[in-house]
């Protein structure tokens, strides 16, 4: 699949650290977010397995996640009968993997990684499952993960949960998803008329889990085939919508930056070696240049009597890029999924 063009802060693509940068030159805004960077939740350990970027590479790699946590959902909440609580759903798994190449002369792109692509799990002893069970074991066992099994160097970690993603898209006053068709799926509480919805955090969050997507045309329900791999992208379509919200929010009122800035600092968990002002400087100098889109080309099989993905043959070309290896894929590739 051709990567494709978002000219917005590429910070923007988690609804992370876009809102920890200063927009509007304004002084006050700078200061706001000095001091609230610093309020960010970080994740020790992470130094071990992270990788140092040489002072020639030409990038450097964000792991970003969307973790299931159900810890502090309300459970009067929208949808919470479908998204559960903690007593429900104990623990916490990786929902949502992406990397985020940022170009270090301007520029950006993001691979979106099939939470059941079929890996050698790192510290397990060549134990092989979908590479999402990582995340079972910690944050620091998904990116060595990822490092070990893909070979794509990590330099620094950001994660949200499914709370924290709702505060934020509720923080920017919600993100507009247009669709021909009415939409739903019942899993994740999804639910669209014909046309224009602006996504509320509940709504989104819906949007972003759906792996059941239905639409209805011709007088009955059609479901979408492609399971994960559909989802993911439709996750990037909320992205590009979310960037422009964003962009339009700070560009219109600098100063609704500390309401971001807030729900922000509430809601991510990074890794020891951030400084999260630093970070988003050099993100928003990317913008300049703009996100590429990639999807990582696998094919589906049944392992142990589970249906997961492998990587295709036409893999390594997007894989060589993000390893800082080859150059920026420009032909199409190929995803498929089990009949």
């Amino acid at each position: 699949m051709p990567g494709s063009r978002l000219r917005r802060p590429p910070a923007a693509i988690a609804l992370s650290l876009a809102v920890l940068v200063g927009a509007g030159g304004s002084a006050g805004v700078l200061v706001a977010a000095r001091d609230r960077a610093g309020d960010v939740e970080t994740v020790a350990g992470m130094s071990e397995v992270l990788q140092e970027q040489a002072n020639d590479a030409p990038a450097e790699n964000y792991l970003l996640v969307g973790s299931d946590s159900r810890e502090n959902v309300d459970p009067e909440g929208e949808n919470s009968e479908v998204i559960g609580s903690s007593a429900d759903v104990v623990g916490k798994r990786s929902d949502t993997i992406m990397i985020l190449r940022r170009e270090q002369g301007g520029g950006a792109a993001l691979l979106s990684i099939p939470r059941d692509l079929w890996v050698p799990i790192a510290g397990r002893d060549g134990e092989e499952s979908r590479i999402n069970s990582a995340y079972n074991d910690g944050p620091a066992v998904l990116a060595a993960t990822i490092t070990q099994s893909l070979d794509i160097p990590i330099q620094h970690y950001v994660e949200v949960d499914f709370v924290g993603f709702q505060r934020l898209v509720d923080a920017i006053g919600g993100v507009e998803i247009c669709t021909l068709f009415a939409a739903q799926d019942e899993h994740s509480g999804l639910r669209l008329d014909p046309g224009c919805t602006n996504l509320n955090g509940a709504l989104a969050l819906a949007f972003a889990r759906s792996r059941h997507y239905q639409e209805f045309s011709d007088g009955e329900w059609t479901t979408d085939q492609t399971g994960d791999i559909g989802r993911m992208g439709r996750q990037q379509q909320f992205i590009r919508h979310a960037a422009d919200k964003v962009l339009s929010e700070i560009e219109s009122d600098p100063f609704s930056l500390n309401r971001l800035l807030d729900a922000a600092t509430d809601s991510l968990i990074i890794d020891d070696t951030l400084d999260p002002l630093q970070a988003a400087g050099a993100l928003r100098e990317a913008a300049a240049v703009g996100l590429e889109t990639y999807m990582l080309p696998v094919v589906g099989v049944e392992i142990d009597d589970k249906s997961v993905v492998e990587l295709a043959d036409d893999a390594d070309p997007v894989l060589d890029y993000f390893r800082g290896t080859g150059p920026a894929p420009t032909t199409t590739t190929s995803t498929t999924v089990p009949d």
